[in-house]
């Protein structure tokens, strides 16, 4: 085992929550000293998007046969509602004098750790260059400018993490949320495409370095311990002809462009330093790979009753706070719908370029047609002799659905176990169901310790999926990070890092808080003179 992988295994295991104990922390919290939620680059051209909030003809269902959606054209507009619509504000919410704003990709505590960049390779609605967006005005800083006559290779999507953005309220564990955050943001950028028209394809093959030169990570224009670790990128597909990418000569045009701007500080105060989030980051960090394309074969979607349009389910798309623990069971089709659509054969996961990893221990609490009990969907067949043998020899392992691969393993009321398993978070015991994602652990991170982030990744676009899935359903999700992981395992009777439980989630009947309001996701901009 390498130094790398022992670092990353030492992180995980170091970052576990126990019955006894939760993982290192801050002592205490100033909320009144919350990082600044909105990165800005003092020094750069803006360019301002067109007004936010169009609406697209696309019902959510469409999205299930993407193919079938008119591409729009690559303009400033459209170019400016992907982003919307994929890292943009959904809605403020008030509360007294407190005001929080909500966006459409999700975050740990709110805390927004993810930036996303555009990068131009030459369209005329915009010079080719590097340009931050700023979610909170709805629009975008140039970072970068390129050498003219750059050749023509479309738009590109690129997302980083300031982990310390995360690390303030949640220490040690905060890389971890920072992971997952990106693979929500990868699926949120996946459906905003999809309703367009267009596609994701990720660069999966790049490494952490030449993205972070790409992007200016590399650079001083940040402030320490505020500096951004590069992550993902993806080029976007809007089906009208462009050249391939030359990726050679676009790193070089950002090398030798022009450079604009500081990052302003983000402003609160760093009581609190996690030293272990820069070696584990560090450790994980990934080279350039060559990374075959996947072929999966398309497996039918099952049919949804949601009649909104794709544009209003991502833009409603709440974190439940609590729910009705009264509520009338989930209609079974919804529930097998909800499942269906994160199996890796959807359209959904076109864009992961990996293997399945990830597979779901479910806690059934009030689903139409199925005893209360603990249920398992494998994500792929290779993996259901192997989470056989992992688990408990009493789990009977019964397969219950023809549509999905479904098993039961055993019957029972669980609502108090899923409960404690989450912190003892009664959103895991009030819901309809809520659920475990574990992972294929052990042999990935020894193979290639930068798959560490990937698993993490795998969870976040399957969280973004269920989000957007129990909208359509008419109900509301909420990713929950916080459980005790080897009390999961020991409940499920795995022994050792063969399997791992990264993240959790639970769905149902959302009670509404009537005290807090509700405000337009832009309406500040109209107040702009």
């Amino acid at each position: 085992m390498n130094k790398q992988t022992q670092t990353v295994l030492n992180y995980h295991n170091r970052t576990k929550h126990q019955l006894e104990r939760y993982a290192k922390g801050p002592e205490s919290l100033d909320w009144e000293d919350q990082p600044d939620q909105f990165r800005h680059f003092s020094g750069c051209d803006i360019v301002t998007l067109p007004k936010p909030g169009a609406e697209l003809e696309p019902l959510f269902t469409d999205l299930d046969n993407p193919q079938s959606i008119v591409p729009m054209p690559l303009d400033m507009g459209s170019a400016g509602l992907l982003l919307e619509l994929a890292f943009g504000l959904s809605a403020w919410k008030q509360f007294g004098p407190s005001r929080w704003a909500l966006r459409c990709n999700p975050s740990s505590g709110n805390l927004h750790p993810t930036e996303a960049y555009l990068l131009s390779t030459g369209y005329d609605f915009i010079k080719s260059g590097v340009y931050h967006y700023v979610s909170h005005d709805h629009s975008l800083e140039q970072r970068c400018r390129f050498p003219d006559n750059f050749p023509d290779s479309g738009i590109l999507i690129s997302l980083s993490s300031v982990h310390w953005r995360e690390a303030w309220k949640y220490g040690k564990r905060a890389f971890r949320y920072c992971q997952h955050d990106i693979g929500h943001a990868l699926g949120a950028l996946r459906y905003a495409a999809a309703t367009l028209g267009w596609s994701v394809k990720l660069l999966a093959e790049w490494s952490d370095e030449d993205i972070a030169k790409l992007l200016g990570l590399d650079r001083e224009d940040f402030k320490q311990q505020e500096h951004e670790s590069p992550d993902i990128i993806c080029r976007i597909n809007t089906h009208a002809d462009s050249k391939p990418l030359d990726t050679k000569a676009l790193i070089e045009a950002a090398q030798s462009g022009a450079w604009f701007g500081k990052a302003d500080s983000l402003r609160a105060y760093h009581m609190y330093k996690w030293p272990i989030i820069d070696e584990v980051s560090t450790a994980a960090s990934k080279p350039q790979t060559e990374e075959p394309e996947r072929q999966a074969v398309r497996q039918q979607a099952i049919e949804s009753s949601c009649t909104k349009t794709a544009t209003e389910i991502i833009r409603q798309r709440r974190s439940a706070q609590q729910f009705d623990g009264k509520m009338s069971p989930l209609p079974q089709t919804d529930f097998y719908r909800i499942l269906a659509a994160i199996l890796p054969t959807t359209a959904a996961f076109e864009l992961w370029r990996w293997p399945p990893k990830i597979h779901l221990f479910i806690f059934v609490h009030r689903v139409e047609g199925l005893a209360p009990g603990i249920y398992a969907l494998p994500r792929h067949n290779d993996a259901l002799e192997k989470l056989q043998a992992a688990t408990l020899a009493d789990f009977d392992w019964q397969k219950v659905s023809e549509e999905i691969p479904l098993y039961h393993l055993l019957s029972g009321d669980c609502k108090q176990i899923a409960k404690t398993l989450s912190c003892h978070q009664p959103i895991a015991s009030d819901s309809a169901f809520s659920l475990a994602m574990v992972a294929e652990f052990g042999e990935p991170i020894e193979a290639a310790p930068w798959l560490y982030r990937h698993l993490f990744w795998e969870c976040g676009l399957i969280g973004q999926t269920l989000y957007l899935e129990a909208e359509a359903a008419g109900i509301r999700g909420t990713g929950i990070g916080c459980y005790f992981d080897d009390s999961v395992h020991e409940t499920l009777g795995i022994k050792d890092d063969k399997f791992q439980s990264l993240y959790h989630f639970t769905v149902g009947k959302p009670l509404e808080d009537k005290r807090i309001e509700t405000l337009s996701a832009y309406g500040h901009l109209n107040d702009v003179v």
